[in-house]
């Protein structure tokens, strides 16, 4: 399900851009370099935390049977570390 009103990177730099009256190349540069910081991080297997905001963290998924919804075989799924978002207490009053 997507949300009604769904805001893309450029959008999200434009924004950052206007709030923090930087330039759009200066905002596109802290965007990316926020999202590479964390990516990085995770790959290491540390946490992020912003709080208030959230947590970024990897969560291990162990392996489980899946089925083939076409022929109904039953499949081995592997194990997998998956990145994860737990939005933190302030992120989740404002958005009641």
């Amino acid at each position: 399900m997507q949300a009604q009103n769904e805001q893309n990177r450029t959008e999200l730099i434009s924004k950052v851009a206007a709030k923090s009256g930087l330039s759009k190349k200066d905002s596109e540069k802290a965007v990316n370099a926020f999202i590479e910081t964390v990516t990085e991080a995770l790959k290491a297997g540390d946490e992020v935390q912003l709080v208030g905001f959230g947590n970024f963290q990897v969560k291990q998924r162990t392996a489980r049977d899946g089925r083939n919804p076409k022929t109904g075989e039953i499949l081995k799924i592997a194990a997998a570390n998956v990145p994860s978002f737990k939005a933190g207490q302030r992120l989740k009053e404002a958005v009641k």
